[in-house]
């Protein structure tokens, strides 16, 4: 397997694939998208990191990011919508879902 994250971070290579998703949007969709299981795993894993990842990710500016830290601050974004689901909705997470397709992400102050 090809390292895809800054060093380090080595844990979280399995989640890039499913969670390092640019957009709001996209990460939204990926959210209402994925399994219960696939969202818990994600959290335990990630949320263990934050900490390490927001400091090596402050240490540098945006424009400063090469791919390997535009990957790991999408897996951290993605963070941030999969801890609603698993800190606040909980086992309402399906039913939120259900209802999310009509609340339409059309821009962030970030972008897309």
């Amino acid at each position: 397997m090809s390292v895809s994250l800054p060093a380090g971070f080595a844990v979280l290579e399995p989640f890039v694939s499913q969670w390092a998703i640019g957009g709001s949007a996209a990460r939204a969709e990926q959210r209402g998208r994925s399994l219960k299981e696939q969202r818990e795993a994600f959290y335990v894993a990630a949320s263990a990191h934050l900490g390490a990842a927001l400091d090596h990710l402050d240490a540098r500016g945006l424009h400063e990011f090469d791919q390997a830290d535009d990957r790991l601050m999408n897996v951290m974004l993605s963070l941030a919508h999969v801890a609603l689901a698993e800190e606040l909705q909980k086992d309402a997470e399906a039913t939120h879902a259900t209802f999310r397709k009509f609340m339409e992400i059309m821009r962030t102050p970030a972008g897309a």
